[in-house]
């Protein structure tokens, strides 16, 4: 601590800085960077953390600096240096899979670090069994790729050309893993000038008293606006990763017991005892590092939703502030969050994208219902092959429906990774050999609710040239539950002319002139979808975001003409709603249809019942 009281001016200052500075990095790397997954899906990240390594910014995650500091001690480091490292379990838990590379500058102020400007972001290639470093039968972590510990990437701004052509000789993609890196340190570099300059303007000792001020106020918040809302007692949910690309498709779980006391000066506490042992394939996240700090300010954006408002809820940013309102525990080593060395982790987003869907349904039985139903996750899809240019690589980030809300519909195509997006159709079609023949929204996909859940994609590429086809993507046999009487969504499903894809393939052939449907996961729904207005159920219609079928079938709602002028049957549709009503009786939760084809994990009802 600084001992000195903020100014509440200077704190806003300081505040607004380092949001530009943060997004000032951001912004420079995306100009500047080679590859589709960094420069035009936005698949990476920028954060910006003081000397004691606490995150001052919360619009987005971040990385850890703790591994940097733990191999490298502060009064080692001079201007100009710059860290780099992707070593999942070297990295205190800050790194998930090896394609994500970390790169940390630290900002000085009269010779002494100050701060650390970092970014991280998901690189197309560093070497392993497939092209893109995410094998999905992998076994271990050696098959994934270059494993990196922290480096000294630059020396006072000499680059380390001995590292850096290690790390290119791996990848498949060398000009781009190049031009990715020197984007992102440029990048980090001219950020930690600009927050340079802040503390020569108003000094060191007033800055950090800012940077105290900045992360005291998130933890008054959060403990006084949001947990507030959280009944004490203990509350247990759980929920499934479905399949490991090794074993057959069971359920891997994912559980938490939640106790909350607000007596305590940690009033949340996460226990995952009863989570699935480690799997043997990729889906294992290295989680119970540095106290589990990282899945602390990962999972924390949830209690968002515990906000009065939407509005307030936009306003509310995840910074270090929340650390000290939860402590977690974790089971013994050997589990999908406590992997033991070399247990592999590319398609981990199984788990740790999972877990936030945990946290969401535990606080939904404990608050009512007041959470939004389950949205979706995370996959990648793409093809790779031989083109006139040689080799290529695209993969591709697409986003899904997330739940509805106890206000409202839940968002159509969302990515949940922050500002991320889709490659748009135009460049894809310019870069590779195929055609994007449809991009649009996933008729029915999203769970029936009275408030509806948002759809997926629905995309088709038709292949000009034979090609491998690749997918890292779960919820293709389980659906994003629904609650407080909404239905879940349709899951995740790839054809290939007609043949029907696992969530997990390396390298199926596709032949030139075949065409890959892809349909991404509809986010649950909320609320008894026969408390759906028929007048609104009718305007999905019109929009094309839900069937006549499935307005019936889903809703009870009969609807006559077409689907431009679509007209409700009033009496009809009451009549139906009654027979449904009591031949479907509402679930407090409903997962879907693909639950019960799974064995392994809990029994259904003991984390089930509210």
């Amino acid at each position: 601590m600084t001992g000195r009281t903020a100014d509440p001016v200077l704190v806003e200052i300081v505040e607004g800085t380092l949001a530009s500075v943060e997004k000032e990095v951001e912004t420079a790397i995306a100009r500047t960077a080679r590859s589709p997954m960094i420069r035009d899906a936005h698949d990476f990240r920028a954060g910006i953390h003081d000397a004691r390594m606490r995150k001052l910014t919360g619009r987005s995650y971040s990385a850890l600096v703790q591994p940097i500091v733990r191999d490298f001690p502060v009064d080692t480091m001079r201007p100009g240096d710059v860290f780099f490292h992707n070593d999942v379990y070297l990295s205190e838990g800050g790194i998930g899979h090896l394609p994500d590379l970390c790169v940390t500058v630290p900002v000085f102020h009269e010779g002494a670090v100050v701060a650390f400007v970092q970014a991280f972001g998901h690189h197309d290639d560093i070497g392993g069994a497939v092209p893109g470093s995410m094998p999905s039968h992998a076994r271990s972590a050696f098959e994934e790729g270059l494993m990196v510990p922290p480096i000294k990437l630059w020396d006072q701004g000499v680059p380390n050309r001995a590292a850096l052509t290690i790390m290119t000789r791996n990848s498949r993609m060398p000009d781009s893993l190049a031009g990715d890196l020197d984007a992102e340190c440029s990048a980090c570099l001219m950020g930690a000038r600009r927050l340079g300059e802040l503390f020569g303007r108003y000094g060191r000792e007033a800055v950090e008293a800012c940077f105290d001020a900045i992360i005291g106020k998130t933890t008054e918040t959060f403990r006084r606006e949001l947990l507030a809302k959280i009944p004490e007692g203990v509350h247990v949910w759980e929920d499934y990763a479905e399949h490991d690309g090794v074993d057959e498709p069971r359920l891997h779980a994912q559980r938490i017991t939640l106790t909350v006391d607000h007596s305590a000066d940690t009033p949340l506490t996460i226990d995952f005892t009863g989570t699935s042992p480690q799997a043997k394939g990729p889906i294992n996240h290295a989680g119970d590092y540095a106290d589990g700090v990282f899945l602390k300010k990962w999972l924390a954006p949830i209690l968002r939703n515990l906000a009065d408002t939407p509005q307030r809820m936009a306003e509310l940013d995840v910074n270090e502030g929340v650390v000290p309102l939860i402590k977690m525990v974790f089971p013994e080593k050997g589990t999908l969050l406590t992997p033991i060395f070399p247990a592999p982790t590319n398609a981990r987003t199984f788990v740790i994208l999972r877990l936030l869907g945990v946290l969401a349904g535990v606080l939904a039985k404990a608050t009512g219902g007041r959470m939004p139903a389950d949205q979706e996750t995370i996959r990648y899809t793409g093809v790779y092959g031989e083109s006139d240019d040689g080799p290529y690589l695209m993969r591709e980030v697409l986003g899904g429906g997330s739940g509805g809300r106890w206000y409202a519909d839940g968002e159509d195509t969302i990515h949940v990774v922050p500002d991320s997006r889709n490659i748009p159709a135009e460049f894809a079609e310019a870069r590779w050999p195929f055609r994007v023949e449809r991009l649009g929204l996933a008729v029915d996909s999203g769970g029936p609710g009275e408030f509806r859940g948002g759809l997926g994609y629905d995309k088709h590429i038709r292949m000009l040239r034979d090609a491998s086809f690749m997918s890292i993507a779960d919820r293709s046999i389980l659906s994003c539950w629904g609650v407080n009487g909404g239905r879940a969504g349709r899951p995740f499903q790839v054809t290939v002319d007609g043949v029907e894809m696992e969530g997990l393939v390396d390298d199926f052939p596709v032949r030139a002139g075949q065409v890959i449907r892809i349909r991404t996961t509809g986010g649950g729904g909320w609320g008894s979808p026969y408390d759906r207005p028929a007048e609104t159920v009718a305007a999905d219609v019109r929009d094309g975001k839900v069937s006549f079928e499935g307005a019936r079938e889903d809703y009870g709602v009969v609807l006559t003409g077409t689907r431009d002028d679509v007209v409700v049957d009033t009496e009809a549709t009451e009549r139906l709603r009654e027979r449904l009503r009591e031949t479907r009786p509402a679930a407090f939760f409903d997962r879907g249809p693909g639950y019960p084809k799974l064995s392994g994990g809990l029994p259904y009802a003991e984390v089930d019942t509210v």
